[in-house]
């Protein structure tokens, strides 16, 4: 159970570092410095596992499959705008910049649980 939570775990701070990057790479109004990044990653996930919780424990009773995946991508913009306003090292410029950077960081974070998921198949069959 423990290997399982740490895959997990793992999996969702690498989404979201890679998402962070290649956000920096790709968004010319979003940048992040080293250090930042390791402190976004970090309370990114911390917030974004909080407003999860919130959302899909006490707000919605019976959520579907679409809207846990709007949720998902609600929660990745506010996640990024309370980050944005505590990691001193990450900036995002214009608020139409947080649109291209949320699909982003939503994207390589969902591609990072599937893997994870994955693996965590894998060894419950081996």
């Amino acid at each position: 159970m423990l290997t399982r939570w740490g895959i997990r775990l793992a999996s969702s701070l690498i989404g979201i570092a890679a998402g962070l990057l290649l956000s920096s790479a790709l968004v010319s109004k979003f940048s992040i410095s080293a250090t930042a990044l390791v402190e976004a990653t970090l309370i990114f996930w911390l917030v974004h596992f909080v407003i999860q919780v919130i959302a899909l424990r006490i707000l919605i009773r019976q959520p579907s499959i679409s809207l846990a995946g709007l949720l998902a991508l609600v929660s990745t913009i506010l996640s990024l705008v309370i980050v944005n306003v505590i990691v001193s090292g990450m900036s995002i410029h214009g608020a139409g910049a947080y649109v291209p950077v949320a699909l982003i960081v939503w994207i390589t974070t969902a591609l990072a649980d599937t893997i994870g998921s994955r693996m965590i198949r894998d060894r419950r069959r081996a």
